[in-house]
């Protein structure tokens, strides 16, 4: 990686910036496994909940809606004033979902001053046969010299339910398809799309919103999961060929690391269509 990129992923975007609360990180580990259990021990994932023993009401589920790391941050301690390595109870724990977690682990990295950034696309691992829309964090281990994946929401529970044989803190390539890659395997015919998405919403225009979400984590903008905005306002038989060109050269430079970075930048900064809403990013 080059110096550029690497200084870029350790700033903080507009929703990774924790600084409020850097005499709180200043005491945390900066290692991944327990910046992880960290994590995982003070919030519970919306979907997951239920099967943990935790019967989340219409208001705690709308916690999913706090944009920003900081926010997130700020209700967790609202629900318990505890320390943050402390284990909370499970109704204590913020309600989140894959986004959530792994916003929260990009944002505790940067302030460690360890590159990281969220990556959006698609899960192999929660439903046989199945492409699980999901996100993940990616970090920069100085000492391997490579951009490592991290699946921060997978906890002994989920694990065991899962039958997780895999390392979840440096995932074997294939496990996670990036948004880009899920495109591409439907553009050439290897993939059906249907079998892309989450419950009932899934296809080609799915992938999009999600390769539209992973070009702007990779810009360090971590939108949610449900903003529409880009070509999400048309049908996949209505994109032109010249909208289909511009997406398939996205796939091409969301997926090559540091090759990639300027071009990364350089999509998203000259074509507006991509820029979020100003009130997302506060």
């Amino acid at each position: 990686m080059t110096s550029q990129s690497l200084e870029f992923y350790i700033k903080a975007g507009p929703l990774t910036n924790i600084t409020a609360y850097s005499a709180v990180c200043d005491t945390l580990p900066s290692d991944i496994p327990a910046l992880c259990k960290i994590i995982q021990n003070t919030t519970i994932h919306i979907y997951w909940a239920e099967r943990m023993g935790f019967q989340a009401d219409t208001f705690r589920q709308s916690e999913v809606q706090i944009r920003s790391a900081e926010n997130k941050l700020k209700k967790i301690f609202e629900l318990d004033s505890s320390p943050l390595d402390k284990e909370r109870p499970l109704e204590k724990r913020l309600v989140v979902n894959c986004r959530d977690i792994s916003l929260l682990l990009t944002a505790l990295l940067k302030e460690k001053r360890i590159p990281a950034r969220a990556r959006c696309g698609f899960a192999t691992y929660f439903i046989k046969d199945h492409f699980e829309d999901h996100w993940v964090c990616e970090y920069w281990d100085a000492v391997a010299a490579r951009w490592k994946m991290v699946d921060a929401q997978l906890d002994d529970f989920q694990k065991k339910a899962l039958k997780i044989d895999f390392e979840t803190h440096d995932m074997p390539i294939g496990k996670f398809i990036p948004a880009g890659g899920a495109w591409q395997m439907i553009r050439q015919n290897k993939a059906d799309p249907n079998k892309f998405g989450i419950f009932k919403y899934k296809g080609e225009m799915f992938i999009v919103g999600d390769m539209q979400r992973d070009l702007l984590a990779l810009n360090s903008i971590e939108l949610l999961p449900w903003d529409q905005w880009g070509l999400l306002d048309k049908r996949y038989i209505q994109l032109t060929p010249r909208q289909l060109a511009f997406l398939d050269a996205m796939a091409v430079v969301t997926q090559l690391d540091d090759a990639g970075f300027d071009m990364v930048r350089k999509i998203y900064q000259e074509n507006s269509f991509l820029k979020p809403h100003k009130s997302w990013l506060s």
